[in-house]
């Protein structure tokens, strides 16, 4: 069975974190406040920086190549369920729980074009574009349009690479785009943006995610990454005003799966069946319990996985693009079906502490 059957929405979750933090700049939220972790007051802090490190779980902190992140380390929260990247982000853009803003998973059934669309992309499986106005794919009023109403100026600072793309149309709609191509040039870009009082900066930071996932976390690869992740937080520490509130915290973590590990499902297995979701943890349309039988995972149904995406009202579309059941793949396992990428070493998804906690980190 998966570790944990349910995730922190109501004050220990990343939606929590980002609560406070706007609950905080305005007054008000439209998600609980965290509940576990204190953040210094606000009276004396005219602006606030967040800084997402993808991959980063609060386990990874003990590397020898983050020593500024772990002294930064104050408590951890959930991850929203699954564990990954897209879900994650939406979480923050919305300050809503997957429940609610709808984007339920990596790989998502969406019923309007009758296919499961890569999030990260905006594309079919295949890389086939979809039908779709993406400004418009995420509930509204979104976190940087209610800031923006209450006086907060936004800024998002990204690698140039995610300028314009059908995810970031979806996700940071309402906010000023700021690309950089270097960590230098983000911290610079950071460091100037925040330099102005009543604002909210979000930086992006993808170095940890990107090698874990390719290399590993015993990687040369992964532990540049890191080194490169706790120098953005250390200079970030050192050079942004005291007046300006700095939040660090992630996505989700990584567990690294050996090839013996990886379970590859045959088309006879896919027959009959939608799949989507992650490796580590596999959304089922149909007889997922059949399809369960003989691999290393554990088949929950729908009807007992009550809160995991979180609490209700629900996204007018959640129940036509959740699955009937999920797989959760047993721990150091991952189970791939065809259109799945089951060359990487480093997964999440799933619901071990390696993947769903994550760090709060905070300016001393």
């Amino acid at each position: 069975m998966p570790s944990k059957t349910h995730h922190a929405y109501d004050g220990s979750g990343l939606v929590n974190l980002v609560a406070e933090l706007e609950h905080r700049m305005t007054g008000s939220t439209v998600s609980p406040r965290l509940t576990d972790i204190s953040l210094p007051a606000l009276h004396e802090l005219n602006t606030t920086v967040l800084v997402l490190f993808d991959g980063l779980g609060s386990h990874q902190l003990s590397h020898p190549h983050a020593p500024d992140l772990a002294a930064a380390h104050i408590g951890s929260v959930d991850a929203p369920f699954p564990t990954t990247t897209t879900v994650s982000l939406a979480t923050i853009a919305t300050g809503m729980p997957p429940s609610q803003h709808g984007l339920i998973a990596y790989q998502l059934w969406n019923p309007k074009v009758g296919k499961v669309v890569n999030t990260i992309h905006m594309t079919t499986m295949w890389g086939e574009r979809i039908d779709q106005r993406h400004e418009d794919f995420l509930p509204g009023p979104n976190l940087w349009r209610r800031l923006s109403d209450s006086g907060i100026e936004t800024v998002t600072i990204q690698p140039d690479t995610f300028d314009r793309t059908p995810l970031t149309r979806a996700l940071y709609t309402g906010t000023s785009f700021v690309p950089y191509s270097t960590t230098t040039q983000a911290v610079e870009r950071t460091v100037s943006a925040a330099g102005s009082p009543d604002r909210f900066v979000f930086l992006y930071i993808p170095h940890v995610d990107f090698a874990a996932h390719v290399a590993g976390q015993r990687s040369d690869e992964y532990a540049g990454a890191m080194s490169e992740a706790n120098t953005v937080w250390a200079e970030l520490t050192e050079q942004l005003p005291p007046d300006v509130l700095l939040v660090g915290t992630a996505d989700h973590g990584h567990v690294d799966i050996a090839e013996a590990n990886k379970v590859r499902l045959s088309k006879a297995d896919q027959e009959g069946h939608i799949l989507y979701g992650d490796a580590r943890a596999m959304f089922v349309r149909g007889d997922g319990a059949s399809l369960a039988s003989g691999l290393p995972g554990t088949w929950v149904p729908y009807a007992d996985l009550a809160g995991m995406w979180g609490p209700g009202p629900l996204h007018e579309a959640f129940e036509e693009r959740r699955p009937d059941g999920v797989i959760f793949a047993d721990d150091g396992y991952a189970i791939f079906h065809s259109r799945s990428n089951d060359r990487l070493i480093g997964h999440h998804g799933g619901l071990t502490d390696a993947e769903r906690l994550v760090p709060v980190l905070l300016r001393m």
